[in-house]
């Protein structure tokens, strides 16, 4: 009872605190957000491994508190949410540090992480109060392919099947998916439930999922659990798929079905689905952000073509649809957290010649201006970058047909081969269709440079301008 009772008292303790950082607005929740491979585990390593390590070549110029010497330290504290994982910081830097180098593990479950960040007040209220401060800073990671499942909430079933089959409608997903699209088409909907039959074919739109995902680069996927269900995985609260013949049943029949019949199974797993899976997903780690930054990788869409591209640019749209924002006053953020600073990073600006970083931001300015467009009326700070977690490049010049052009040289990620290249020129503006009948890329992905242990800060590009965008003005 002892020992209930004093575990009762710590969390108390703990929320108390956090209520009273957010009183004095020390506390930043930030929200990592990016599809997969968009680089959201090398993002919060980076950031971790240059605030802890500041001082040691860790170039944090446009970061305010560094630049006028009013940072003294950060470091991991025990986060505040005890049954979610602890972000595998150690493991992510010691990746950089063998040789050869290789990127950190991806993000398969939800985990988290805390910073303390001791600094001088300069010209905010604490200074009056005190000679130094700290800033709590919580960061949530997860998997990017769960996201995508959040704008399930807003649908009942037949609406998500609808927008689903008409998704499917669009190359290259038809061509793969119309034998499935066909066989769904022909089996009774309003027969006697066959679990095994259910089974079966939610396994194999499962399967087309990862083959869009894995082999096409199609960003949008759903639901995002069946490619990574982490603890659900054979469950069959994951045994569904979209119904692709709406339009030739009656409406009356389809409402008025037991959960007997498939169609109604079909229903009450997705709606068990959104409840038990995505709500609780989106409660416990998405009402409590104030600060947000979207990853995108633009470069990798523009290898794979104009569908990856375009997919791309409906992914990222779905995403901000599912977030809370607006200005976030002192009772708000005290009682309901809302997000009022939004920044949106191309990355791997490493990738390509630093003359190109205008146009990797300008190109990511056209894929997001729809949705910033609606937040510019919630009054939200918001700013785009090109940034690179973690260098893998260096910049130099080569003489082509006697011209001196900027060059990148690295080491090629499947083989190890040191190379120089000019990677071409990135789009300003969104490719229309007659572009890519004439214009091709081959961005080519590489092995991040070694690092000779923990203690050495990552190279980097523009991450203090991050940090200073997502959590400067809270250490003045």
């Amino acid at each position: 009872m002892a020992i209930i009772k004093k575990e009762q008292l710590k969390k108390i303790q703990r929320k108390a605190t956090d209520i009273f950082n957010r009183t004095l607005d020390q506390h930043v929740t930030l929200a990592v957000t990016g599809l997969s491979r968009s680089g959201k585990t090398a993002f919060i390593t980076s950031l971790v491994n240059q605030l802890i390590n500041e001082g040691n070549n860790s170039h944090l110029s446009f970061f305010n508190p560094v630049h006028q010497g009013r940072f003294i330290a950060a470091k991991r504290v025990p986060q505040k949410n005890l049954h979610i994982g602890r972000f595998e910081y150690d493991a992510s830097v010691a990746s950089f540090c063998n040789e050869p180098p290789s990127w950190p593990k991806a993000t398969n479950g939800i985990s988290e992480l805390r910073l303390a960040i001791r600094y001088k007040p300069k010209s905010s209220m604490l200074k009056y109060a005190t000679d130094t401060a700290t800033l709590y800073l919580d960061i949530t990671d997860y998997p990017g392919e769960w996201l995508l499942d959040l704008p399930m909430l807003n649908q009942t079933y037949e609406e998500w099947s609808e927008s689903t089959y008409a998704l499917l409608q669009l190359e290259p997903r038809y061509s793969l998916a119309k034998p499935l699209i066909e066989k769904i088409k022909n089996i009774d909907p309003f027969a006697p439930v066959d679990e095994q039959l259910l089974a079966d074919i939610a396994n194999e739109y499962t399967q087309l999922l990862h083959t869009f995902r894995h082999e096409y680069g199609m960003s949008v996927i759903q639901p995002g659990r069946f490619i990574l269900p982490g603890d659900l995985a054979d469950a069959p609260i994951l045994q569904f798929f979209p119904y692709t013949a709406f339009d030739d049943i009656d409406d009356n029949a389809y409402q008025n079905a037991e959960d007997n019949t498939l169609i109604g199974m079909l229903r009450a797993r997705f709606v068990e689905y959104k409840e038990r899976v995505v709500r609780k997903f989106y409660k416990e780690h998405f009402v409590n952000f104030d600060r947000q930054i979207v990853l995108a990788d633009c470069l990798t869409p523009l290898n794979n073509g104009e569908a990856s591209f375009n997919d791309l640019q409906h992914a990222i749209t779905l995403i901000l649809e599912s977030f809370n924002y607006g200005q976030s006053s002192l009772f708000s953020r005290l009682f309901s957290p809302k997000i009022d600073k939004l920044l949106f990073a191309a990355t791997k600006a490493d990738h390509v010649t630093p003359e190109q970083h205008p146009n990797l931001v300008s190109l990511l300015n056209q894929l997001v201006y729809q949705t910033k467009h609606q937040l510019n009326y919630e009054t939200i700070d918001m700013k785009t970058l090109a940034i690179a977690s973690v260098k893998t490049t260096k910049v130099g010049t080569s003489l082509h047909q006697g011209q001196s052009i900027p060059v990148l040289q690295g080491r090629k990620a499947d083989n190890d081969q040191l190379i120089t290249i000019f990677p071409g020129t990135v789009p300003e503006k969104l490719p229309s269709s007659g572009f890519w009948d004439v214009n091709t890329f081959k961005y080519i992905e590489f092995k991040p440079q070694h690092i000779y242990g923990k203690h050495e800060c990552l190279p980097h590009i523009r991450m203090d301008q991050a940090m200073q965008f997502l959590f400067g003005d809270k250490m003045k």
